[in-house]
C-alpha cells in the first residue's frame, strides 16, 4: 500500500485550507490537536478508572456478597477489565486515532459494528452527565438540605461547559487536580483502614479482620445456604463492573496525546497496578471496617437516611461508628471533586464520541468543524444538551424518569469492552494473514490472542447473566427486564439497521486498513527533538523541586 496516497488523503480530510496549502506536518489526520502530556494522561488514567462507586455504592456490593464475596467479585472483574486492557492497548498505541475504539472497531470489524458501539458509548457517556450533577446535589445535603438543586444543576452545567470549550489542554490541566484529589481520598481511605484496624481508633479496638469471622465472609441474597452466597457474589460482580472502568478513557484522549506511542503505553501499562491497588484493595478495605448487616448500611440502601450522600459510603459509616467527627467531612470534600470529574470526563468522551462519528459518517458532517484550538464546537454544543436532563431531579417524580433513562444504558460499558476484544480478534487475525510481526509493534499485548477470547467469553457471562434476579420465580417484571437488558437488545437493532442501510460487510483479514493513519503518526512524532518527558520528572518541577526540565519540543 503507497504511503504517499494515504498523506495525501489525510491532508484532504482536514478542513483547514490553510493546512492543506502550506502541506505542514499535522498532530492528526483531522483537526484535533495533541497537547495532554504525560503527566496529565496519568492522571487522566488515574481519574476516569476512580469513581464514586468506588467511595459509596461499593457499600451495596458489601451488602450482598459480604467481605469475602466482594473481594473475589471485584478480583474477578478486574483480571477481566485486565485482559480488555491488553487488548485495547496493543491497538490505541499502534493507532492513536481521534474516536479511540469507536473507529477502531468500524474500521477493522465492520463499519456497522462501529456505528453500533459509537452510539452506545455516545449515549452511556452523555446521560451519565446528568446522573452525576444529580449525585453531586445529593452530596451536598450531606452538609445542609435546603441549597438550591437547580442553581447546583446551572453551576455545574457551566462549569462542564468552561472546561470543554476551551483547548484541551485546560481540560487535561482541570482534569489533573480533579483526579489528584481522587487519588488523596482513595489513600487516605487506605490509611484510615490500617490505622483503625491496628487499634488507632477512639475506642483503641484493635477489630483486624473480625468483619471476616462475624458476621461471616459471605452474605446470603436472594437465597439461603450455598446458593444464596453464590448469588451475592454475583451481586458483588455486577457492583464491580460499574466501578471498574479505565481502558476506554485512555482511547478516548489517544488522538489529543503528545508523543503517544510514548505516553499512551505507558499509561495502559500502568493500569494493572491501578486496578490491584485501587479496586482490588478497595474492597479489602471496606470489608473491614464495617460488617456487610451493619444497621447503617442497611438502612441507606434501603433509601433511608443518607441514601445516596457521603453518609452512605461505608466508610464514613464506619466514622461514625468509632465517633470520629472531622473526616466523614473531608471525605464529603473529596467526593464533590471526584464526581465532578467524572462528569467532566463524560462530557469529554461524548463530545469526541460524537466526533469520530462524524468523520466516518455515521453522524451529521456538521458535527466535523472544530474551533482553532481543536475543539469540536457543534459535537460539544450537541453533547451539552444532554446535563439539562438533571433539571428533572427539581421534580422527585421526574428524577424517576431520570434514573429509567440512565438504568437503561447501565449495560452499555460492558458493549463496548465487549466491542475492544471483538476488534482486537479481528486485529490480530489481520496482523497474521497479512505477515506483519507484531513484535514491530509499539506496544505487544501479552498472552495474544487466549487473552482476548477468555476475556470476550467472561464479559459476555456478565452481561446475559447479571439480570438473573429478574427470571427468579415471583420476581419478574416488565420494569425491571428492560432496565437490565434493553441495550443488549438495542445494540443488534443498530447494527442490523446500520448494515441494512449502508450494505456494509465484515472486512476480510486480508484487506484490514493497517497503514491507515500510521504515516501522519510517524510524521508528528518524528518531529521531536527533545527526549520524552518522565512523569515524575514533571512532578518534580512542577513543584519547583528541579529547575532545569526537558520539554517536547518539536522541530
Amino acid at each position: 500500500m503507497d504511503e504517499s496516497n494515504h498523506y495525501e488523503g489525510y491532508a484532504q480530510e482536514s478542513k483547514n485550507p490553510e493546512i492543506r496549502q502550506r502541506g505542514d506536518v499535522l498532530d492528526n489526520a483531522d483537526e484535533l490537536q495533541r497537547r495532554l502530556g504525560n503527566r496529565q494522561i496519568q492522571l487522566i488514567a488515574i481519574g476516569g478508572s476512580i469513581g464514586t462507586a468506588l467511595f459509596v455504592s461499593i457499600g451495596g456490593a458489601l451488602n450482598k456478597g459480604g467481605p469475602a464475596g466482594t473481594l473475589l467479585a471485584y478480583l474477578f472483574y478486574a483480571c477481566l477489565m485486565g485482559l480488555v486492557n491488553n487488548c485495547i492497548a496493543e491497538m490505541t498505541v499502534f493507532m492513536p486515532v481521534s474516536g479511540g475504539f469507536v473507529r477502531l472497531a468500524g474500521k477493522w470489524v465492520d463499519d456497522a459494528f462501529g456505528f453500533m458501539v459509537g452510539w452506545n458509548f455516545f449515549f452511556y457517556e452523555a446521560l451519565l452527565i446528568p446522573f452525576e450533577i444529580t449525585a453531586i446535589s445529593l452530596v451536598l445535603s450531606f452538609w445542609r438540605d435546603d441549597i438550591p438543586t437547580a442553581a447546583v444543576c446551572a453551576a455545574c452545567i457551566v462549569l462542564y461547559a468552561a472546561l470543554n470549550i476551551l483547548a484541551v489542554k485546560t481540560y487535561g490541566e482541570a482534569e489533573f487536580w480533579l483526579s489528584g484529589g481522587k487519588v488523596v481520598l482513595i489513600f487516605m481511605l487506605f490509611l484510615f483502614t490500617f490505622i483503625t484496624m491496628v487499634g488507632g481508633n477512639p475506642q483503641h479496638d484493635a477489630y483486624g479482620f473480625r468483619n471476616f469471622k462475624e458476621p461471616g465472609p459471605f452474605a446470603e441474597y436472594l437465597a439461603k445456604g450455598s446458593l444464596g452466597r453464590f448469588e451475592g457474589f454475583l451481586g458483588a460482580l455486577w457492583a464491580a463492573s460499574f466501578c471498574i472502568v479505565g481502558p476506554e478513557y485512555i482511547s478516548m484522549v489517544a488522538a489529543e496525546a503528545k508523543r503517544p506511542s510514548i505516553y499512551i503505553k505507558t499509561a495502559y501499562k500502568t493500569v494493572y497496578w491501578r486496578f490491584g491497588l485501587f479496586f482490588i484493595l478497595g474492597a479489602l478495605c471496606v470489608g473491614i471496617v464495617i460488617p456487610y448487616n451493619d444497621p447503617s448500611l442497611v438502612k441507606t440502601l434501603s433509601g433511608g437516611e443518607g441514601a445516596g450522600t457521603a453518609a452512605g459510603s461505608p466508610y464514613v459509616i464506619a466514622m461514625k461508628n468509632m465517633n470520629i467527627a472531622v473526616l466523614p467531612h473531608i471525605v464529603n470534600a473529596l467526593l464533590i471533586t471526584s464526581i465532578f470529574s467524572a462528569g467532566n470526563t463524560y462530557t469529554y468522551c461524548a463530545t469526541r464520541t460524537m466526533y469520530s462519528l462524524a468523520l466516518e459518517g455515521r453522524a451529521p458532517k456538521i458535527f466535523r468543524k472544530c474551533t482553532k484550538s481543536g475543539v469540536p464546537i457543534y459535537c460539544f454544543i450537541f453533547t451539552m444538551l444532554f446535563p439539562l436532563l438533571s433539571f428533572l431531579q427539581v421534580s422527585s417524580s421526574s428524577a424517576q424518569v431520570l434514573t429509567w433513562l440512565v438504568n437503561l444504558i447501565t449495560a452499555g460499558g460492558l458493549i463496548d469492552f465487549i466491542v475492544m476484544c471483538v476488534t482486537y480478534l479481528c486485529f490480530y487475525n489481520a496482523m497474521k494473514a497479512q505477515g506483519i510481526d507484531r513484535g514491530t509493534l509499539p506496544y505487544r499485548g501479552y498472552f495474544q490472542p487466549y487473552c482476548a477470547w477468555i476475556g470476550l467469553t467472561g464479559l459476555v457471562l456478565v452481561v446475559f447473566c447479571y439480570g438473573y434476579s429478574t427470571f427468579l420465580p415471583g420476581m419478574f417484571t416488565l420494569d425491571s427486564f428492560f432496565s437490565y437488558y434493553t441495550m443488549v437488545g438495542v445494540a443488534p437493532i443498530l447494527y442490523i439497521f446500520w448494515k441494512v442501510v449502508k450494505r456494509t460487510r465484515i472486512v476480510p483479514a486480508h484487506e484490514v486498513d493497517l497503514v491507515w493513519q500510521r504515516p501522519v503518526i510517524d510524521a508528528y512524532e518524528a518531529m521531536f527533538v527533545s527526549p520524552p518527558v518522565g512523569f515524575w520528572t514533571e512532578m518534580l518541577q512542577m513543584v519547583g523541586l528541579r529547575r532545569s526540565v526537558p520539554v517536547d519540543k518539536r522541530v
